[in-house]
This record gives structure tokens, C-alpha cells and sequence, in this order.
């Protein structure tokens, strides 16, 4: 007897992808906010390599150490493929608000920078 094809293993890749996605845009979306608040801390500190490389250290181990996590448990590639894809739009999604915010303070003062 032959089995037709399961439309549960596609609602599986579905689902593992959609976990993938959603972790990852969690993690992501700490790692750039620890991004934006080591750099701030930074400014105002007395040592800021210290404080960059401490903020560094954090996010990146944050984020390998989810992304192992996730490699570990799952048996196929997807929902690693939906966490890294999810780094990517959060990433993109951040540079696009950082250059708007950029623009609107020079705009703010009347310097508009050419290259924005």
C-alpha cells in the first residue's frame, strides 16, 4: 500500500520555519537594542572600549548561543534558515530607523547631509 503525500510534513517545514522566524526575530531585536544601549552607555563613559567590548561579547554570545540551541534541537535546517532570515529583516529594519532618525536630527538643525 503506498502513502500518499501528508500535508502534515508541509505544515511541519511550515511550522519549524514560522519558530525559526519568531525566535529570531526576539533575538535579533535584543541584540540591536544591546547594540543601541552599549553605544550610548559608551558615550558617556570614562573607558568605552570597555564598555563596546563588554556589549559585543553579550549579544554575540546571546545570539551564537540561541542560534546553537536552535541547530542542536531541531533535526533539519529550517528553523536555523527562519532564525538567520529573521536577523536579516530585524537588521535591515534597524539601519532604515537609525537612517531616519539621522535624517530627521539634521533636518532638525538645517544641515541635510548629501549622502543620506
Amino acid at each position: 500500500m503506498m502513502i500518499a503525500n501528508w500535508p502534515l510534513l508541509e505544515l511541519g517545514i511550515a511550522l519549524e520555519l514560522i519558530l525559526g522566524l519568531a525566535l529570531g526575530i526576539a533575538v535579533s531585536a535584543s541584540f540591536f537594542w544591546g547594540l543601541n544601549y552599549g553605544i550610548t552607555q559608551a558615550l558617556d563613559a570614562p573607558h568605552p572600549s570597555r564598555t563596546l567590548l563588554m556589549s559585543f561579547v553579550l549579544r554575540m554570545a546571546l545570539l551564537l548561543g540561541v542560534g546553537f540551541a536552535l541547530a542542536a534541537v531541531s533535526a533539519s535546517l529550517w528553523p536555523l534558515f527562519g532564525y538567520v532570515l529573521a536577523f536579516f529583516v530585524v537588521r535591515a529594519v534597524s539601519i532604515r530607523r537609525a537612517r531616519r532618525a539621522i535624517l530627521a536630527a539634521s533636518t532638525d538643525k538645517g544641515t541635510l547631509d548629501a549622502r543620506q
